[in-house]
């Protein structure tokens, strides 16, 4: 008896043993039927009509949502957006929208392009486009039917402010190339600077020229800006990486599923700049091949990086075709620098349940640059030298929420032909008086952290039967805390100025003269500046020596 029963046992397990291997294929099989029927169930049987598009793109999204944030199914619908972030180009008319409660306007246009060349200026409010009204529709939908084949036509009818009646314009639509390098100048003696904003297709080519240019002016020294640069192609990132270290070196390595995608991507050419001086910035913005580059530039001891630390994508994505021409960006490999690091972010959850960036070094482990100094994985790129922006004022803050710095940027522009070069433009004390008495007229209301603060403190004296007691004490503290807008705004004065001139030259000069303008007093440029102008400083940190 004894005997059966281990015998029965031991089939049960295999059974059991069996089933815990369930064989992928016929998982897969099972789960697809199990899919199709449920739909199926609902298309006969649900009450209303069903969404039959929306519900199955939002099943593939809640099953790619167990993955990582980065494996997307992308419809055929949306795969103008994504030719945009590969490529830089898209058929359109150039320009940059938002909204604004159930309004969408341009907030931006570019130079040049047929938004510009058609007259429509930053602050329209988009009432039609082809006849039909744009009122309550997203910034996405809108934007679908802006783009188009290019050389077809559009008709668009806005309200302009100060206009009584709308206007109407009729567009033609180009291929709308976006370069990455978006500025670049020499901004102090012979150091230059470059801000690239993706790497999309050719944009070493793009980054060559400008350093041509730059050459030509005298550049002796480099500032490469990757800030808020969210990445984009490999081989984009290895060949600007190229232009400054020698043919042959280990850029990245990437390691996939069976050993399939494994690939060591190294320098092909001779660097073109292989002793310029460089220093490259970043934030928490930089992503992806902006990390390669900085973390490959790091770990062989090339350049100096400086800002924050980097987001922490150390994934590498691939796209194939699925039915009905949309595409799925799979997660295919993780790449690895030439210290042997591992970018990728660690995420955990701390015991209080929330995710914590702040990652401690037990988590993560240290590796070393070619030069022999420390370095971790599990957290980004860290800058050999952390510096921060300005945090700002919270009422410049909610000047630039509310829009009020954008608004009256349009006033200004609709008031003055033209203005002063960028390197000579300033606004004057009467410019800010006047801004100030439009802020006053808009209604403008804004709450200060010690408002927060106290707001707070009141909250927990109610719950703590403390309130009533102290009423007289509560209301004499916030009549005393209670802010002024005029001297609010003059306390800011400086810190309003340099943003509400940018706003005011990007109307003129567009999104080169901006950034140029803010480049003068961005803190993390000049610390950039001031150490390519102590090279001995600069190679100690290189060399590791304290």
């Amino acid at each position: 008896m004894k005997k059966t029963l281990v015998i029965a046992g031991c089939i049960l397990l295999h059974l059991a043993s069996l089933t815990a291997k369930e064989d992928p294929y016929f998982a897969i099989a099972k789960n697809l039927d199990i899919f199709n029927a449920v739909v199926k169930e609902l298309q006969l049987h649900y009450v209303d009509t069903i969404p039959i598009n929306k519900i199955v793109t939002s099943g593939i999204n809640g099953m790619l949502e167990t993955l990582d944030p980065y494996t997307n199914y992308i419809p055929f619908e949306n795969t103008k957006d994504f030719k945009l972030i590969t490529t830089g180009e898209y058929g359109g008319i150039g320009s940059v929208i938002s909204t604004n409660g159930d309004q969408v306007f341009v907030s931006e246009i570019y130079e040049g392009m047929p938004a510009h060349k058609a007259g429509i200026q930053p602050g329209d409010i988009l009432l039609e486009i082809d006849n039909k009204s744009t009122k309550g529709k997203t910034t996405t939908e809108v934007s679908s039917q802006l783009r188009g084949i290019p050389g077809t036509e559009l008709t668009v009818k806005v309200q302009r402010a100060g206009q009584k009646r709308p206007l109407l314009f009729n567009i033609t639509r180009e291929i709308i190339y976006l370069n990455p390098v978006v500025y670049a100048g020499i901004v102090a003696d012979s150091t230059a600077y470059i801000r690239l904003t993706n790497f999309t297709d050719n944009c070493t080519s793009e980054i060559k020229q400008a350093l041509t240019g730059l050459q030509k002016e005298g550049m002796k020294s480099l500032i490469l800006d990757l800030r808020a640069n969210p990445g984009g192609i490999l081989n984009e990132a290895i060949q600007t990486t190229n232009l400054f270290v020698p043919k042959g070196e280990t850029i990245v390595t990437t390691r996939g599923k069976g050993g399939k995608l494994d690939r060591v991507y190294k320098t092909a050419t001779a660097a073109q700049y292989p002793h310029l001086p460089l220093i490259i910035l970043v934030d928490n913005g930089s992503a992806s091949a902006s990390e390669i580059v900085a973390g490959a530039m790091q770990d062989m001891d090339r350049a100096v990086i400086m800002g924050e630390r980097t987001y922490g994508k150390g994934l590498v994505q691939g796209t194939f075709p699925v039915s009905y021409d949309g595409q799925i960006k799979v997660t295919i490999a993780k790449y690895y620098i030439p210290s042997g690091r591992c970018i990728q972010a660690i995420r955990y959850t701390t015991k209080d349940g929330e995710v914590s960036e702040q990652i401690p070094d037990s988590l993560t482990s240290e590796f070393s640059t070619r030069n022999g100094r420390k370095v971790r994985d599990g957290r980004g790129v860290t800058p050999d030298l952390t510096v921060r922006p300005d945090t700002g004022m919270a009422i410049t803050y909610d000047l630039l929420s509310d829009n009020l710095l954008f608004k009256y940027a349009g006033e200004y522009y609709r008031e003055h032909d033209r203005i002063a070069s960028v390197d000579s433009f300033e606004l004057t004390d009467r410019d800010f008086e006047q801004f100030k008495q439009f802020v006053k007229d808009q209604g403008f209301e804004y709450t200060t952290d010690t408002d927060y603060g106290l707001n707070k403190l009141i909250d927990i004296a109610k719950e703590d039967k403390l309130y009533e007691p102290n009423k007289a004490a509560f209301e004499a503290l916030q009549a005393a805390l209670a802010h002024d807008l005029s001297q609010d705004l003059d306390e800011a004065k400086k810190e309003i100025m340099e943003f509400l001139s940018a706003e005011i030259i990007k109307r003129y000069y567009f999104q080169k003269g901006e950034i140029q303008w803010l480049l003068k007093t961005d803190p993390v440029v000049a610390k950039a500046i001031d150490l390519l102008h102590h090279p001995e400083e600069m190679n100690r940190l290189l060399s590791g020596n304290k």
